[in-house]
């Protein structure tokens, strides 16, 4: 009995061991499996950050262009058979492909046409200077000895010179009259003045030309305020930051917002509009911090084929009432990046930027797999270059809105059912650039194919990138304005350079032009047609250099 007591207890005590072995095991093969997706999530996370360093390397370092090359015939095909099959019809199909390459995977360029020198330099003043002259001693013919007589100059080159700026103090007088005959007859003295011109800036010595040239230093040239005060004071004269920066805002306030609003109504009567926006700092905005983010708002005509109109505007935020409270009155076609701000305004029909599309799935690319089909962010660039290149068939060839509204519907509604069928099958791993541009094009959806409606919509948002890139480019430089007011008048100069540089006219002009006209906001639309830079009158004063953009 003893003995199987024995036995039993010592049974017990290795059940009871093999349970707690068993626990043990359990719980490490649980340990195990839990550092298993730890690690999982860690390569993860690491891979994910690899993908966003690739992504921020190749914008400060890498190509700023969004080209890919051209595919050679066929490499397409395989996830392009839906398209292909639907469109098998007897017409002949346009080149969606470039010119044959002179050499295997480099795309070949088209070299844009040498420019005349007189083109190059027609917006020069010409000096002719005087012939140079044989010395005395040579005069003489060498065959017979007779002094020789000029026959006419000769011109041997042309030679660019540069003429340094300079100031000028010029006082103002105004004539003096006194009646003698008053003097004579000893009655009062009557005396009578001319009327001098009212000063640009009361109590101030700032001219139209000083102005307009700090506008122009900062506003195109991105030249700061306080390095402008340098200049100013190599050419004889201490014009401070202050100085200058009250100027531009009073000359703004008094001279250029009733132009900005005259642009403004010539704006909400066009049928297509774009827009974008970009951060902006303004440090002493009441109650808010200085690091605070606002905003400088770009509106711009859309692709109508009429003169174009640009216009900024600055806000505290980016709340959607401002571009509402913007665009009140507008009835028409808006082109947007993805911004949920620009949904379901009032009366306006959305319009998605494939640009923008295209440039998620450009981000998504893998460093070295550019030219992947396999790749699938690879794929739907190529779906999106198919779109572009329909686009630029019909700009080519000089197609008129309705030509091109009529290409468009028989052309891209193929390629648009091929990608949105291929997007549906898309399941990247969640957080990845591939997944971020996929969710990009699903919420663009609804919007990605209203440019179908009409030959003048536009399939990118591109000239509105292009009109808001010299606010940005300045930024780099004057880094942010001061207080609300300087940003407003900053919107409103930016305006008026950019409606210059879309116009053709030389901008510091312009700017010196709508000084000294001094539009005022009693001023009728007939008036104010004529500061416009599609004017004659400002054509002729500002040096009307190139064709108007009709974009």
């Amino acid at each position: 009995m003893a003995y199987s007591s024995a036995n039993s207890v010592l049974q017990r005590e290795l059940l009871d061991t093999i349970k707690g072995l068993r626990t043990t095991v359990e719980s490490l093969q649980s340990t195990i499996e839990d550092l298993r997706k730890a690690l999982a999530e860690s390569q993860e996370r690491e891979r994910l950050a690899k993908e966003q360093i690739e992504v921020m390397t190749k914008r400060l370092f890498g190509r700023s262009s969004e080209k890919h090359m051209v595919q050679s015939e066929g490499q397409v095909d395989f996830f392009n058979e839906i398209e292909m099959e639907a469109d098998r019809q007897t017409e002949e199909e346009f080149p969606y492909e470039t010119e044959p390459e002179e050499e295997v995977g480099k795309e070949k360029r088209k070299r844009k046409p040498r420019t005349l020198r007189k083109e190059l330099f027609k917006g020069l003043k010409v000096v002719d200077e005087e012939p140079i002259e044989l010395p005395e001693e040579k005069q003489f013919c060498d065959e017979c000895g007779t002094r020789m007589v000029p026959m006419g100059p000769k011109l041997v080159r042309e030679v660019l010179k540069y003429v340094p700026a300079k100031l000028e103090l010029h006082r103002i007088y105004v004539q003096t009259y006194v009646c003698l005959e008053c003097k004579e007859n000893g009655e009062k003295n009557t005396i009578k003045n001319a009327k001098a011109p009212d000063a640009l800036i009361p109590h101030s010595y700032a001219g139209e030309t000083v102005a307009a040239h700090a506008m122009y230093q900062k506003f195109v040239n991105a030249v700061p305020l306080y390095r402008q005060e340098k200049d100013w004071e190599q050419m004889g004269a201490f014009l401070s930051r202050g100085t200058l920066g009250r100027w531009i805002k009073v000359c703004s306030d008094e001279y250029f917002v009733p132009v900005y609003e005259y642009f403004h109504r010539l704006l909400l009567r066009r049928q297509f509009t774009m827009a974008d926006e970009t951060r902006l700092q303004v440090l002493k905005e009441p109650e808010r911090n200085p690091e605070t983010d606002s905003f400088m708002w770009l509106f711009r005509s859309g692709e109508d084929g009429l003169l174009p109109l640009i216009l900024y505007r600055y806000t505290e935020t980016r709340a959607k009432f401002n571009v509402e409270e913007f665009l009140k009155g507008f009835k028409g076609y808006l082109m947007t990046d993805g911004y949920q701000g620009y949904n379901n305004l009032p009366n306006i029909i959305r319009e998605a930027c494939w640009a923008h599309i295209r440039r998620k799935f450009c981000d998504a690319i893998p460093a070295g797999k550019k030219d992947d089909l396999s790749e699938p962010a690879v794929q739907g660039v190529q779906y999106c270059d198919k779109l572009f290149a329909i686009e630029r068939y019909c700009r080519e060839n000089g197609y008129t809105p309705e030509q091109r509204h009529s290409f468009r519907n028989k052309k891209a509604p193929n390629t648009l059912k091929a990608f949105w069928g291929w997007l549906d099958k898309q399941n990247p791993t969640k957080g990845s650039r591939m997944d971020k541009a996929v969710t990009y094009a699903r919420n663009q959806k609804p919007y990605a194919e209203t440019y179908l409606q009409d030959g003048r919509c536009s399939l990118s948002n591109n000239p509105s990138e292009n009109s808001i890139r010299p606010v940005t480019v300045g930024r780099r430089n004057w880094l942010f304005c001061d207080t609300p007011g300087g940003a407003h008048a900053s919107a409103t100069v930016y305006t008026m350079v950019e409606m210059a540089k879309a116009h053709g006219l030389n901008v510091e002009k312009y700017l010196t032009f709508l000084l000294e006209k001094r539009p005022h906001s009693g001023m009728s639309d007939e008036e104010m047609e004529k500061l416009a830079p599609w004017s004659d009158e400002a054509r002729s004063y500002c040096g009307y250099a190139q064709q108007i953009a009709c974009i």
